[in-house]
C-alpha cells in the first residue's frame, strides 16, 4: 500500500526543487535542510497548490528540534506532519494533531531494540527506518510495531525502492530527483481533509 498513492515521498533540500514539486503530481513531500526563514513562503506556495508538507524538525536550520519549536511550527505553519529522531518532538506533534514520523537509525540489534522501545513510548503515526536498504529489518520493524514504515537513506536505485516497498515499506523517502521523476504519480491523488 502506497502513502496516499505515492510510492516515493520526495525529500526536498533545495528551494528550486520546492518550486518544481509544486507543479508535479506529488501531493506530499518533506522539507529539510532549509533555513527557517524559507518556511513561510514554502507553506504559502504549498497552500496555493494544494500540497501537504512534512517538516523534518532535525534538519531545519535556525530551529532547535525540541517540543517548544515543535509547538511553534505546528501553530505557525500547520504542517501535515513532522519528522524527528527526538521522542519529545513526536509526542508534541501528536498533541497538536499533526502526523508524526519517528525516524530510526538502525545500526545493530541493540539499536533495533531501543528503537522499538522508543516507538512504544512515543506512538508515532509512522516510522522511518534508516538505512532503507534493509528489507529484513523493514519487515521486522513493521511486524513488531504494527506501524506503517517509510524507508530512507542509501536508497539510490529503482531496484532498491522496489525491494523496500516489497519488504513492507509504505513509502520511500528520497532526495534523489531521478527517483522522484521515475516514481511520480501519473495523476493527482485524493488528499485527506
Amino acid at each position: 500500500m502506497c502513502f496516499y498513492g505515492q510510492k516515493v515521498l520526495p525529500a526536498i533540500r533545495k528551494i528550486e526543487n520546492v518550486e518544481k514539486m509544486m507543479h508535479s503530481n506529488y501531493n506530499y513531500f518533506v522539507i529539510m535542510e532549509m533555513h527557517i526563514s524559507r518556511l513561510k513562503p514554502i507553506f504559502q506556495m504549498a497552500a496555493a497548490n494544494n500540497k501537504k508538507l512534512f517538516v523534518h524538525m532535525d534538519l531545519i536550520h535556525g530551529l532547535k528540534n525540541d517540543e517548544f519549536s515543535t509547538e511553534y511550527v505546528c501553530q505557525e505553519y500547520k504542517p501535515f506532519g513532522l519528522i524527528s529522531t527526538k521522542g519529545s518532538v513526536i509526542i508534541k506533534a501528536r498533541q497538536k494533531g499533526v502526523k508524526s514520523i519517528q525516524r530510526l537509525f538502525l545500526l545493530d540489534s541493540s539499536s533495533v531494540e531501543k528503537s522499538i522501545a522508543l516507538t512504544e513510548r512515543t506512538q508515532p503515526d509512522y516510522i522511518e527506518v534508516l538505512p532503507g536498504i534493509m528489507p529484513k529489518v523493514i519487515r521486522d520493524i513493521r511486524n513488531r510495531t504494527d506501524k506503517e514504515i517509510f524507508a530512507g537513506g542509501l536508497i539510490d536505485s529503482i531496484e532498491e525502492v522496489e525491494q523496500a516497498y516489497l519488504a513492507g515499506a509504505t513509502s520511500i523517502t528520497t532526495s534523489n530527483p531521478e527517483l522522484w521523476k521515475y516514481f511520480e504519480p501519473t495523476k493527482s491523488n485524493h488528499l485527506p481533509s
